[in-house]
């Protein structure tokens, strides 16, 4: 499919969960401060929006949201608003419908801040930016990142969805035929949002909105995806990390 130069400029970082399995680390910190590699897990999230030409990102807090603040106030790259959500968390739809109100109508890249990918190739278009130009907001409601099981570290082997040849996903339940995974990034227009609840709620109900009208597709993410769950899996994620510095 042909890609088409339709940049994104805002961004949402879904970052106020409480990483309870991470525990005892997550007793002392936030999960998105973790560091992973010498780098806190949220700035890869923040330097693959940067690098992708996002201006402007919204980021949600909760456990630890003093941590948090202070360690985005620090970030250089990006405008960032704080999405507060001290008082109570919204899960990750109402997280992403909260910090809508902070953004503009435009289109937006949604992601998770404990989840990213490594393997680039430099000098070449960016998996967000690849992203941006392949949403099509007259066809789709939301565009995802989307990677091979094989091509994952610290995944429980779930298969999310399968994906047709024109990227149009459905759910890997209904049809087995190409699985993969959502790599934790997704593009849309606000707008998609404008019937949601205001309360808690998981954005799985509109991913599912989207496969009912055909309109939710994916594209195959280039390199290496990596997903932290534990406190285990730090050492698992450093190791794939140190394997694709070598044989760079």
């Amino acid at each position: 499919m042909t890609i088409r130069q339709a940049p994104i400029k805002q961004a949402m970082v879904l970052a106020a969960g409480l990483g309870t399995r991470m525990r005892p680390v997550t007793d002392t910190m936030p999960k998105p401060l973790v560091r992973i590699d010498g780098k806190p897990m949220i700035d890869y999230a923040l330097d693959a929006l940067r690098d992708a030409g996002v201006e402007r990102a919204v980021v949600n807090v909760h456990h630890f949201a003093d941590q948090m603040e202070d360690h985005l106030k620090s970030y250089d790259g990006l405008e960032i608003l704080i999405s507060d959500e001290r008082g109570g968390l919204m899960n990750n739809g109402g997280g992403i419908v909260k910090g809508l109100k902070l953004l503009d109508r435009e289109p937006i890249f949604v992601m998770n801040a404990d989840l990213f990918w490594i393997g680039e190739k430099p000098g070449m278009p960016t998996n967000l930016e690849r992203l941006a130009g392949f949403f099509d907001p007259d066809r789709m409601d939301m565009a995802m990142l989307c990677v091979r099981i094989e091509d994952t570290t610290g995944h429980n082997g779930v298969r999310d969805f399968s994906m047709a040849p024109d990227g149009r996903l459905t759910r890997y339940r209904d049809d087995p035929s190409n699985p993969v995974v959502y790599a934790g990034a997704f593009a849309m227009k606000p707008s998609f949002l404008d019937d949601a609840p205001t309360e808690a709620f998981n954005i799985n109900i509109y991913f599912d909105k989207a496969i009912a009208h055909g309109r939710l597709y994916g594209m195959m993410l280039e390199g290496h995806w990596l997903t932290v769950g534990t406190p285990e899996a730090i050492g698992e994620a450093e190791d794939t990390i140190r394997r694709f510095r070598a044989s760079v």
